[in-house]
């Protein structure tokens, strides 16, 4: 099993920027891509930001250019750096690692973030 803690999240303006990180512990060798999601009140989960096991990433297109993630093995944590926020990046923020043995995934208990005008 895997657990996920996300951490980061907040009140910005708009314009300002938020670095959001998710801790991973348990099995961690066993998983393989991660990802962002976030979720507004009352809408589907949407796809953020990927990140596979050798690095390479993805991006919404709401997001490219703006956001980055990124992935430090040695800590078992991934980031998602946030510039240029918007309002309607308000949402509250999930991590998700796929796990291999069971092709299943794993979720983070989700960080609000907040970006007012």
């Amino acid at each position: 099993q895997v657990q996920l803690v996300e951490s980061g999240g907040g009140l910005v303006q708009a314009g300002g920027s938020l670095r959001l990180s998710c801790a991973a512990s348990g099995s961690i060798f066993s998983v393989s891509n991660m990802g962002w999601y976030r979720q507004v009140s009352g809408e589907q989960r949407e796809w953020v930001a990927g990140i596979t096991r050798d690095g390479r990433t993805n991006y919404a297109d709401s997001v490219k250019g703006r956001f980055t993630i990124s992935r430090d093995h040695a800590k078992s944590t991934i980031y998602l750096q946030m510039n240029s926020l918007k309002p309607e990046d308000t949402a509250v923020y999930y991590c998700k690692a796929d796990y291999r043995p069971t092709m299943s995934a794993y979720w983070g208990q989700g960080t609000q973030v907040t970006v007012s005008s």
